[in-house]
């Protein structure tokens, strides 16, 4: 399927086989020099509307597209709170971070594009295969671990596409990754303004509203504190929660609420 100019190729499965309102593209990127993945929700109250906000959600390290639907249940809180009416309807785009070793940081390097296939590539293809999503559907990001990283990386840096941003136990530095993955992510040559996030926030010219979140038992609580420390003394707004929950799915499926309602008022 040629749909776009933007896109040599283009799948999309078929509807009368999608479930609990998923729905998965397979794309060219040029960004990629390849193809990349993104699963997508579009909940029952959305139906027939149009400009429907998207939520882009990143995943951490080792992940998927898939793992925000299913292994996080994205998709059910996002129709649950949007069928009682706490929330209006949201369409949730769960991009691939394009593959790359154990995690790509969503930057670019070895050729590829990882940053613009988010900021361009993805958005632009939730426009083409849901119809409710249009030319002013705002646009969020948000994340976990390394995506949290990136959603709150991202959203700073293009305050022209992201009108909001929400991170969920974020790596607030590159260097808190050495050891978990196998690639050596110092070698990359990523400018130090790109490699932290006090550095990020502090340069950005525009922010929009954005929170984080970590949890008390988390190996990245001290770090999450220690950036909503340094954002208050450098007079950044933002929002920043604790609960009880360590590194893993069931803290981010239960904390994943706050991110939507956080949206919603932004809407």
């Amino acid at each position: 399927m040629n749909a776009s100019a933007r896109f040599h190729s283009l799948e999309v499965s078929d509807p009368s086989l999608e479930w609990a309102g998923l729905r998965v593209v397979t794309v060219k990127s040029p960004h990629l020099k390849g193809r990349g993945d993104v699963t997508l929700h579009v909940p029952t109250a959305a139906k027939g509307r149009g400009n429907v906000p998207i939520v882009l959600l990143l995943h951490g390290i080792y992940g998927s597209h898939w793992g925000w639907a299913l292994r996080g249940a994205a998709h059910e809180t996002n129709e649950r709170l949007s069928r009682d009416g706490s929330i209006p309807p949201l369409v949730l785009a769960m991009p691939s971070d394009g593959l790359w070793g154990d995690g790509s940081l969503y930057l670019p390097h070895h050729g590829q594009d990882f940053e613009s296939w988010i900021v361009e590539d993805v958005p632009e293809v939730t426009r083409l295969v849901v119809p409710e999503v249009g030319s002013r559907s705002p646009v969020f990001i948000a994340g976990l671990s390394m995506g949290g990283f990136a959603a709150l990386r991202l959203g700073a840096r293009y305050p022209d596409v992201f009108a909001g941003m929400s991170g969920l136990s974020s790596v607030t530095d590159l260097s808190q990754l050495a050891g978990l993955v196998e690639e050596d992510h110092a070698s990359l040559g990523i400018p130090s303004s790109d490699r932290s996030l006090r550095e990020v926030m502090r340069s950005s010219r525009k922010i929009h509203p954005f929170r984080f979140d970590c949890g008390r038992e988390d190996f990245l609580i001290e770090a999450n504190r220690e950036l909503h420390r340094d954002l208050m003394e450098a007079g950044v707004p933002h929002q920043y929660e604790e609960s009880s929950g360590i590194h893993d799915w069931s803290y981010w499926r239960t904390s994943f609420e706050a991110t939507l309602r956080f949206f919603a008022s932004l809407c």
